[in-house]
This record gives C-alpha cells, sequence and structure tokens, in this order.
C-alpha cells in the first residue's frame, strides 16, 4: 500500500514470547511503534473533518447573529414605542429564540457528526486490525495443499 503511514499505537506494557517471558518493546511515553504493514493506517482514515467544523461554526456564528438582532430590536422597539411595541416584541422574541436555538443545534449536530465519524474511522482501522492478527494465526494452521486446517 503506497498511501500508508506509520503510526504509534498505544499498546500493553509488555508482549508475550513463544518461551512465555515477557519483553518490553514500549518507548518513554508507554507506546509501541507499529512495524508490520499490515497495522499501519491510511491516510484516508486521519483526514479530519473540516468541511463539518466549518458548518457548525457557521451555524453557531448565525445563532449568535440573530441573537444580537434579536437584542437590538427589543431596543429599538422600545425606543421607538415604548411599552406599546410589547406585544409584537412577544411574538419576535419566541421566533426569533427558537431559530437561534434550532441553528445552534443544527451545529452541535454537525460536531456529533464529527465525532461519529471519528469512531466509524477507528472501528475500520480496528477491526482491519483483527483482521490482520487473524489471518497471521490462521494462516500457519491451514494445508496449503489441501487449502483446509490440518487436522481435519
Amino acid at each position: 500500500m503506497a498511501d500508508t503511514i506509520e503510526r504509534v499505537v498505544p499498546r500493553p506494557d509488555t508482549v508475550e514470547t513463544d518461551n512465555a517471558a515477557a519483553v518490553s518493546t514500549d518507548d518513554q511515553h508507554g507506546r509501541r511503534p507499529v512495524s508490520t504493514p499490515k497495522v499501519r493506517v491510511r491516510a484516508a482514515d486521519l483526514e479530519p473533518y473540516i468541511g463539518l467544523k466549518y458548518l457548525s461554526r457557521l451555524f453557531k456564528l448565525m445563532a449568535v447573529v440573530l441573537i444580537l438582532l434579536l437584542v437590538s430590536e427589543i431596543i429599538t422597539g422600545l425606543v421607538a414605542s415604548g411599552l406599546e411595541a410589547l406585544p409584537t416584541l412577544l411574538g419576535e422574541v419566541s421566533r426569533l429564540v427558537v431559530f437561534a436555538g434550532l441553528l445552534w443545534g443544527s451545529g452541535d449536530l454537525a460536531i456529533l457528526l464529527i465525532d461519529m465519524g471519528h469512531d466509524l474511522r477507528a472501528t475500520r482501522i480496528l477491526i482491519g486490525r483483527q483482521l490482520a492478527h487473524t489471518m497471521d494465526e490462521h494462516h500457519g494452521q491451514i494445508d496449503p495443499g489441501m487449502s483446509r486446517p490440518v487436522g481435519e
């Protein structure tokens, strides 16, 4: 794979060898460098969700602008008409607050989608590593001439 990059992943402190002696291969941070190509992480799995971050910021900025617009509308209405503007302002306040809340919630949903994407990518990486590990374990148990496990 030409598009793989080397990553350092968290691992247990020790690795069991064939003679059951524990051999430490960790660095000073408690991580072991990945050395085999089967456990490398593709660059596509590490790309950030830039568009969703900008969308979230846009929605939240629009919500803040609406709240500022609401405050200015209340001040303008009270200065221009006094207490006579209260019934009209209450309708406008409720409408703008609900709309600003929906925009802010949409921004939070975009952040949730980013988190879900990170979880999905981590799951893909984990399943790929588990598959590679399982294939390595079972590869030694298959008789090449018979294409089935030895002992059956």
